[in-house]
């Protein structure tokens, strides 16, 4: 095995890339006094909801935190039902069972590995209350046809922004588009902080509002009094900080992510790899470049022995892993969820990486997945 790893990601290369301002950041939070919900939390709220075309912006402890959050906010709760999908990180469906609500699991198109709103009509019920589409991998979902199916309900969107910050849909940010949305900061995202970190987005007031306080004990007229029962899920100082020095060059690492794409698009032609799709009234950030392959865990381990750490994103869906399979497994068939479980792979994938490990990384897979 080669002695350097080519990582799938990496929090590291893009420290040092900005480490400069990075560090002065730091220095100015400590030096400051202030490490709790002080300057660098305002601003940084201010510049991404400007960055995202919304009104508010709530900065909380995690992606998951903010998923919870957002739907206490919107009123979600014990009886209630919430649609999304199976294909996702475990923290979409763990939000929406932190509120006492009941997820309610639908299928995936093939092509984007996003929400299929041809499935989405019938999950719907009487006890819906929100529905979830997560905009996996930075490839958005089809946003325009689920607004549409939830407003006929009545019933709220909260977009799962966790991998796609900074893509759009027609000419729109992510996050820009439902009643509230929710972002992760977590340090591999296209904006990660250093350590754990979300956002609660959305041009509504008195949602935004909601978040504010039951992300600090449920406070709102007055400190230490509790208005409503809520938690402590704070974006703190120095992820503040950091993430405002990284938000200046997302669209540049963007950008990059996606001439690192176009490149893998063009050396892996010659393979029987399924290359990534992207939706035309769509922009995708690649926050993961995603290919799939009949042959994939073959694949993966003749990748992994040369040194390539590509991955799985993610190999067990929510409803057949063992924490939720006795209450989710019996939602009803999930074929193209399950499908695509069996055959993606993730290839390395950030801004840093260098053309010569791009190469490498299409050579080994050019080399086992040749077209006869």
């Amino acid at each position: 095995m080669n002695k350097r790893m080519i990582l799938c990601g990496n929090p590291r290369a893009q420290y040092e890339s900005h480490k400069s301002a990075i560090d002065s950041a730091i220095r100015r939070v400590l030096e400051s006094g202030r490490y709790i919900l002080g300057d660098e939390v305002i601003s940084f709220e201010r510049e991404f909801a400007e960055y995202v075309g919304v009104e508010f912006a709530i900065g909380v402890g995690s992606g998951t935190e903010a998923l919870h959050l957002a739907l206490v906010a919107c009123g979600v709760g014990p009886g209630d039902e919430v649609i999304t999908v199976a294909h996702t990180a475990v923290a979409t469906v763990a939000a929406i069972e932190l509120c006492g609500a009941t997820p309610v699991l639908v299928d995936i198109e093939p092509d984007y590995f996003t929400l299929d709103v041809a499935r989405l009509e019938a999950a719907i019920t009487e006890r819906t209350k929100a529905i979830v589409p997560v905009h996996i991998y930075g490839q958005p979902a089809d946003l325009a046809a689920i607004a549409s199916v939830a407003k006929r309900h009545g019933v709220r969107v909260i977009e799962d922004c966790a991998q796609a910050h900074g893509a759009t849909y027609r000419d729109k940010r992510v996050g820009s588009w439902g009643d509230v949305a929710c972002f992760s900061f977590y340090p591999t995202k296209n904006l990660g902080a250093i350590g754990d970190g979300g956002a609660v987005v959305t041009n509504d007031p008195a949602l935004a509002e909601k978040v504010r306080s039951l992300r600090e004990y449920g406070w709102s007229s007055e400190r230490n009094v509790s208005d409503v029962s809520g938690w402590n899920s704070r974006l703190d100082e120095l992820q503040a900080a950091i993430l405002r020095v990284k938000l200046e060059h997302l669209d540049e690492d963007n950008k990059q992510r996606r001439k690192i794409a176009a490149l893998y698009d063009e050396l892996l032609r010659d393979s029987d790899l399924v290359l990534p799709l992207r939706r035309v009234d769509g922009s995708h950030v690649f926050h993961l470049y995603v290919v799939r392959s009949t042959e994939r865990d073959e694949l993966l381990a003749r990748l992994r022995g040369e040194g390539i750490g590509a991955s799985i994103h993610y190999p067990v869906p929510v409803h057949l892993q063992p924490a939720y399979a006795d209450r989710l497994a019996s939602a009803g068939s999930l074929p193209n969820t399950e499908g695509a479980a069996r055959e993606i792979l993730s290839l390395p994938i950030y801004p840093e990486l260098t053309e010569a490990e791009i190469q490498k990384v299409a050579e080994a897979c050019v080399s086992y997945c040749a077209v006869p």
